[in-house]
This record gives C-alpha cells, structure tokens and sequence, in this order.
C-alpha cells in the first residue's frame, strides 16, 4: 500500500514539474529572442508561487503563528488558482497555435501575390546625361526587401504568435482568477428554492430555513467576511438557521475574533450548527463549545422536535477518526415518522443513511459546486448531488455551494450562496 500511494505521488509530482516547465517555456522562453532577465524573472515567479503555496498549506495545517499563516495564505493560495488558470490557458494555446500560424502564412504567401505595377516608360530625349535610367519592376532597394519568412519577420511569425498566445493567457488567467477572487470577497448571494414536503401541517407552510454551509473562516477569510454572512443571513428575516458544517480552518485561539459576528443571528427558533470535516482538522470539541458560547445550538447526533417538525442533525465523517462519527440510529431511530424531518449533515453521500431513516429533507454542503472550473467535475464524481435539490426514493437532498471558500478565496463557475429553503406543505 505504501509503494503504491509512492508511486501515484511521484506521477503526481513528475506531471505538476513537467506541467510547470511547460508553462514556464511557452510564457516566457518563446516569447523572448535570447536567455535574459524575463526568462529567469518567470523561474522567479513559478517557483515563488508554489512555494509560498505549499508553505502556506503547511503553516495552516502545522497551526504556525497566525500571521505567518496570514502573510503566506494570501498570495500562496491565489497563485494556486492563477497557476491553474494559466495552465489551461497554455493547454488552449496549442489548439490555437497552428491554427494561427496557417492564417499568417496564407496572409503572407497572398501578399507576396500581389503584381507589382510596371513603372511609366520615360521618353529618351527628356532624359539628361546626368539623369540615372528609370528603375525596372526587378529592381528593388535592398533594405525594403522582404525579410525571409514573409512579411512578418520582425519579430518573426513563430515568436509573434508565442506572444500573442501567451499574452492572451496570461490576460485571461488574471481576469478570471481576479472576478472570481471580487465574487466571494463581495460576500454570498441569497438563493430561494421551494421544497414541498408530504408531511408538512398546513400551519407550516411558507416556514423559512436559511441554510449557510462552508464559511471558510482562517487566515484569508476573517471577522469582516463573517459580519457579511451575518447580515446576509439576517436580511432574509428566516424562521431558523442552519449552519451545516465547514465553518472555520483554524483554532478558537486565532479564529475566535473573527467568528465573533455569529453572535448576531436572529431567528425566530434560533440557529442551529453540525459539523464539518475541516472543524475535526481544526480542534471540532473546541469549536462546538466556541459556537454554543455563541448562541448557536450544536446538534452532536441529536434531534430537537420543533412546532411542526423534528431537526436533527449528524456529525460529520470526518469524526469517525475520533470517535465521534455520525450516528444516525441516536439522532432518528425512536422518532415518530408520521412527523416530518429536517436533517443537517455535511457531506452529501450521508444521504443514504438518511434515506434508510425516513427523513424527508437533508441540507448539506461540502461541494462549494466544485468551486473552481473545472474542479465541478471531479466534485461531481465525488458527491451524489453537486449543488440544487434532488430526491432520493421519499428522501429530498439540498446542497449549497457554500458561502465562502478553501485555499484560494476565489470561484469560477460556482458562485457562493446562502439559501433559504421556504417549506411548502402539500395540504396548503
């Protein structure tokens, strides 16, 4: 087992190097006549970027002084996804490449086409001895020649196309990666989905759940972020909150300051909290008493039943590490199931277990919907919904992308959101 993890990690290592190489060489050595100072300036900025990536995963994980965590974060993570950008953008350029070298080589072949006019002939008695005899077609001054390789030889066509190419790249990495990272610093979305329940009273009907999942709080997103979430959430005027996982990547002791806006949500049946995998990576027991001190209600494996359904909620995978994984029998198996359930639990493959217990709707996140294109595709393979609302058998899965994000505070094609479920009772 361990050759093997050895040998997937060293295939991994052999296709970033070799990727980067890659990048490096059309970025910076086909765009440049000669080795010089912008060849070893990109070396610089390659190899920087990825270390102060690493060091930045390292310094979070290894619970560094916080402000080290903080100095290395920011530029750490955002060159991560700026390297995966411009990656693709390099991989798009040599689709492109022939292609627009064909059309420079047509344009140059048509304008060497071009006849050349014959000059008017002079009469013979109107030139002088000293005058010199008219130039022939043939003729042609030797600096205005056509520099080999047509007419695009300064700079000649295979570099003008690496700079064009690679100009566009770069140019399209920087802009998304700068609108992604403008997208989650403005602050979450408020989304709306209607979920009918079979078991739902009429007097429930229209009853309001604002679901936030994958806050992010850490060296990135701080005590500014989380008043945003806050506000967002309270704006929505809910009837309870649910707070499903992925809060925080720190200790209480660097993180406490910055979750402290918590304390501000307002619901009319209060907020409600489970746990992600990243609280079991960043001290889960700490953080449960951190949010109860909060105002927020833990739900550890436990149920409330509230006027006109049960919440229950499940820790999550993670914890089964520690003992203390998800136990759905504890939380769901003396319920009445003539009464509807709401279940929180992080991750969406829990759903099967919620199936099996006859709950009605879960609420996950974990996904953040892939967060960056086109990571959705590999979450997609991970994870039985990716985002939205779908139904298994009698059992109904909500998935929110999420409210913030992890490593680089940027997202493409996965917009953060919270989501405030509005119950529809099928008796109304």
């Amino acid at each position: 087992m361990v050759i093997v993890f050895a040998l997937v990690a060293l295939l991994v290592l052999s296709v970033v190097v070799v990727g980067n190489w890659w990048m490096w060489r059309r970025l910076f050595r086909d765009t440049t006549r000669a080795p010089g100072l912008v060849r070893r300036a990109g070396v610089v900025v390659i190899a920087g970027g990825w270390a102060l990536t690493i060091g930045g995963l390292v310094a979070e994980r290894t619970g560094a002084p916080f402000w080290l965590q903080q100095v290395l974060a920011w530029p750490g993570f955002l060159w991560l996804a700026l390297a995966m950008y411009l990656m693709l953008g390099v991989l798009a350029g040599e689709l492109v490449r022939p292609l627009l070298r064909r059309w420079l080589e047509r344009r140059a072949r048509a304008g060497e086409a071009v006849p050349v006019p014959e000059p008017e002939p002079v009469p013979v008695a109107a030139a002088g001895p000293a005058d010199p005899p008219p130039p022939s077609a043939t003729d042609t001054p030797a600096d205005s020649a056509t520099p080999p390789g047509g007419p695009l030889a300064t700079p000649t066509r295979r570099l003008f196309v690496s700079r064009v190419i690679a100009g566009t790249a770069a140019a399209a990495a920087v802009g998304t990666v700068g609108y992604g990272t403008y997208g989650v610093l403005r602050g979450p979305k408020v989304k709306r989905v209607t979920v009918p329940l079979a078991k739902l009273p009429r007097a429930a009907h229209g009853y309001r759940i604002a679901v936030v999942s994958d806050v992010h709080l850490g060296p990135v997103l701080g005590r500014g972020f989380a008043q945003k979430v806050v506000d967002t959430i309270n704006g929505t005027q809910p009837d309870l909150i649910a707070v499903v996982g992925d809060l925080v990547d720190g200790s209480v002791k660097d993180l406490g300051p910055a979750a402290a806006p918590l304390a501000g949500l307002r619901a009319r049946h209060g907020a409600y909290f489970v746990t992600g995998n990243h609280e079991y990576f960043s001290g889960a027991e700490q953080w449960v008493e951190e949010v109860r001190r909060l105002g927020l209600r833990p739900l550890e494996n436990a149920r409330t039943e509230l006027p006109h359904f049960d919440l229950a909620g499940v820790n999550d995978i993670a914890g089964e590490s520690e003992g203390q994984g998800p136990d759905f029998a504890r939380a769901l198996g003396d319920r009445d199931r003539a009464r509807a359930c709401v279940l929180l639990a992080h991750q969406p493959v829990q759903i099967h277990d919620a199936v099996d217990h006859g709950v009605d709707l879960q609420l996950s996140g974990h996904t953040h919907g892939g967060q960056l294109w086109p990571g959705n595709l590999v979450a997609g393979l991970a994870n039985p919904t990716l985002a939205g609302l779908e139904r298994y058998g009698d059992t109904q899965l909500y998935v929110s992308r999420g409210a913030g994000a992890w490593g680089p505070p940027t997202r493409v094609g996965a917009e953060s959101d919270i989501t405030v479920i509005e119950l529809a009772s099928r008796q109304a």
